[in-house]
């Protein structure tokens, strides 16, 4: 046995020459995989600039020197990569993607609040998007809340003030099945924190809209998130 169970480290061997590049390895790894903070889950090949520390789970079909090394997290070290093949559980901060995962079969799997041997899984998610309002009436902002979830805020902040002849805006489903805020301020900084009275259930997907209130939009720029609850299915 050279390595160590659950987190690969490399032991020193007996009589071992430059005992000190295999306690660095160790080091390296140790330093990385005790609090995982992944880079990106979605990169096919390595960056062209990283600084040692960085690390990578690597996707199916990586190339470069990430070739061969298809689920695996890259650790960037010395100018190189160190791999480590995650086990099941662990749990590790994905950065471009500003969420937690857990790896479970073979995968990471984003904001599971728990889960069950047949498959079945809790996950508690945040979609996003950054909307220019355009010149005219309701809108659609590129934001969806997902069939078959529960659905607890739709909340939006004013990036840009919002311009036009409205005296405010709504904001909601494009059916009007759900409103998340009504008289929300026009003025950059402005917000909406969306939170429904009670959750509600989403069978189908739906579209997030914003309306202008006694008058129309002439532009302005929003950031919004819906947050809601799915199920993963027993298999």
């Amino acid at each position: 046995m050279s390595e160590t169970t659950n987190l690969s480290l490399p032991f020193i061997m007996p009589s071992q020459a430059q005992k000190h590049v295999t306690v660095n390895e160790a080091l390296v790894k140790l330093d990385a995989l005790a609090q995982i903070a992944l880079k990106s889950r979605s990169l096919a090949n390595p960056p062209s600039g990283f600084d040692d520390g960085d690390c990578y789970s690597i996707p199916a079909g990586a190339g470069g020197n990430w070739n061969g090394a298809d689920g695996m997290i890259a650790i960037a070290s010395n100018g190189g990569w160190v791999f480590v093949t995650p086990r099941e559980g662990w749990n590790a901060w994905i950065a471009d993607e500003f969420q937690r995962a857990t790896y479970i079969d073979g995968q990471w799997i984003l904001g599971m609040l728990a889960g069950a041997q047949s498959g079945a899984a809790s996950h508690f998610m945040i979609g996003e998007n950054e909307y220019d309002i355009v010149a005219g009436d309701a809108q659609t902002v590129g934001l969806e809340i997902p069939a078959n979830a529960v659905v607890f805020a739709c909340s939006a902040r004013v990036v840009e003030e919002v311009t036009g002849t409205m005296s405010s805006w709504s904001l909601d489903l494009e059916d009007g099945s759900i409103t998340f805020g009504s008289g929300v301020g026009v003025q950059q900084a402005s917000y909406c924190t969306g939170i429904l009275s009670q959750p509600t259930a989403v069978y189908a997907r739906k579209s997030v809209r914003i309306s202008p209130v006694d008058g129309s939009f002439s532009g302005g720029k929003l950031r919004l998130a819906a947050h809601f609850y799915r199920v993963s299915l027993p298999v």
